[in-house]
């Protein structure tokens, strides 16, 4: 079997790439512009996927089994990729998000049933637009589409949080260490999956070259369901530390950041800030070898340690952010004072 990846190289792409090329011996190539360290066993096209003439004349004499797109973010993308990739691929996979789904969540158990529609990210209606081009052009040409929704996925390499800067997380991974407050959105209780990049990979792969995959969507996550708090304290335990948590309502968090440019409307009212268990039932009938191997505790070891090793490669200081958390929790703590009896302030 044979599989082109535009992109590849991502937290959740070069996991299937290993799957694919180590355990499973496919044929796979990579499209990009060859900027990254090539997967060992892939085969590369350096283009420009945004330069379609010159793709198309590089893709002139390809076919391939399936075609995984991972950088399409709007109409446009798939538009294009439909015209290059129509005559070439017997399945054309579409990475959508689970942002995708309906808020405020009208229920808390989510299905690929679940209405798509989030009035505070544009990202995500970005990714509902590309859903609905690739469906009607299945529905009425039978284009070989498959759709998957990642949630929040992460690898060996990057602690998953649910609130940082535009750096990523080790800003707040320092904090910890330093045993400075961190900022958690809501009251920590609200319900959340992480997912091993590894075990995202069992569900894609499973979903590659299957018939029963074409024209369908599928949301791909772990089983495993935690609290931010039990996330958060999860992640203290691994760096060894006493986490020294900070409530703050995710509205104000919005609206708090966004002089600095953070768009934490988005990703928190219209993501992370939501309840959501995933019923993942669709996968598993299609794809019977999907199961959650790696637990939350297991992965952010293993994150940890990663990261903790390879200073150059992993913690990039954000001292932006460091300074918005501090400005936000002073905020909130005058706030609370001044509500205090004069006698107590």
């Amino acid at each position: 079997m044979k599989a082109l990846f535009i992109g590849g190289t991502g937290t959740i792409s070069s996991a299937i790439v290993r799957r694919l090329t180590e355990e499973l011996n496919w044929e796979v190539w990579l499209l990009n512009r060859g900027n990254r360290k090539l997967p060992q066993g892939a085969h590369q096209i350096i283009a420009d996927i945004y330069q379609e003439e010159e793709t198309a004349r590089k893709l002139k004499d390809l076919t391939f089994d399936v075609v995984c797109e991972f950088i399409g973010f709007g109409a446009a993308d798939v538009e294009r990729d439909y015209r290059l990739f129509r005559d070439k691929t017997k399945q054309y996979i579409f990475t959508s998000s689970a942002s995708a789904y309906h808020k405020p969540a009208a229920n808390y158990i989510v299905t690929e049933g679940t209405a798509l529609a989030n009035p505070y990210w544009q990202y995500s209606r970005n990714k509902i637009a590309c859903e609905q081009f690739l469906m009607e052009k299945y529905r009425s040409e039978g284009f070989p589409v498959t759709i998957v929704r990642p949630s929040h996925t992460y690898d060996e390499k990057r602690i998953p949080v649910g609130l940082h800067g535009k750096n990523g997380s080790w800003q707040v991974i320092k904090r910890m260490l330093e045993g400075k407050p961190v900022i958690i959105p809501g009251d920590g209780t609200s319900l959340w999956t992480v997912t091993f990049n590894r075990d995202f990979a069992l569900g894609y792969t499973g979903l590659m070259g299957n018939r029963h995959a074409i024209g369908e969507a599928f949301q791909i996550t772990g089983d495993e369901t935690l609290t931010w708090n039990q996330i958060y304290e999860t992640i203290a335990d691994a760096l060894g530390v006493k986490l020294n948590a900070v409530h703050v309502a995710s509205e104000f968090l919005a609206q708090a950041g966004k002089n600095y440019g953070y768009d934490f409307e988005g990703s928190l009212l219209g993501d992370k800030a939501v309840s959501v268990v995933f019923d993942n039932s669709k996968l598993k009938r299609t794809v019977p070898d999907m199961r959650t191997t790696v637990r939350f505790d297991q992965g952010v070891r293993r994150a940890v340690d990663y990261v903790l090793a390879h200073p150059q490669e992993c913690q990039q200081e954000d001292p932006e952010f460091d300074q918005w958390c501090d400005l936000v929790i002073a905020a909130q703590e005058n706030a609370l004072r001044s509500c205090l009896p004069h006698n107590e302030k």
